[in-house]
């Protein structure tokens, strides 16, 4: 059973950074894309990004030229790199592992909790 485990989330001021780790229990495969969701109270799951092996990324509107994604395959890390935090992104950051072709999947981490104060 792959676990994503997450880390790096905290309390921070608006305009303050943040960096959040997923790191995968087994290996991140060429075809897995990597992806960042978070929810705020009261509110559905959001993409927030996502990467291919390929480094092509996708990111929310809400977050592009404050957010960075990035992946170390050989390390089985996802990173999330947040700069420019507003309050509006507090919400519970959670790390994703999906596969779209055969043999489909889709893991999630546990969450860690973001804050940013006005």
């Amino acid at each position: 059973q792959v676990q994503l485990v997450e880390s790096g989330g905290g309390l921070v001021q608006a305009g303050g950074s943040l960096r959040l780790s997923c790191a995968a229990s087994g290996r991140i495969f060429s075809l897995d894309v990597m992806g960042w969701y978070r929810q705020a109270p009261g509110k559905q799951r959001e993409l927030v990004a996502a990467i291919t092996s390929g480094g092509s990324t996708n990111y929310a509107d809400s977050v592009k030229g404050r957010f960075t994604i990035s992946r170390d395959d050989a390390k089985n890390t996802v990173y999330l790199q947040m700069n420019s935090l507003k309050p509006e992104d507090t919400a519970v950051y959670y790390c994703n592992k999906e596969r779209k072709s055969y043999p489909k999947y889709n893991y999630w981490g546990q969450g860690t909790q973001v804050t940013v104060s006005s």
